[in-house]
């Protein structure tokens, strides 16, 4: 691990500290997990709007998938 000086105002430090005494934890994880939680959601972000411009480029057609409508089974219900 690597140790990492950073400035945050006192309302946010504040909030932090009440949250990590509830969860038993510390600022240290705290951080870590909500680092880890922004990364993976700018990450994801970051495939959807790839997906969304691979699509505006080349949208589905309208026959695409239904070559496999025959090949559902749905089994008795």
């Amino acid at each position: 691990m690597k140790t990492v000086q950073m400035t945050l105002d006192e309302n946010l430090v504040r909030s932090v500290d009440r949250v990590v005494k509830k969860k038993h934890t510390t600022r240290s994880a705290f951080t870590r997990d909500a680092l880890r939680a922004a990364l993976s959601q700018f990450n994801n972000s970051q495939l959807e709007s790839r997906h969304e411009k691979g699509y505006r480029i080349k949208p589905v057609d309208k026959t695409e998938f239904s070559v496999w409508e025959d090949e559902q089974v749905w089994g008795d219900t």
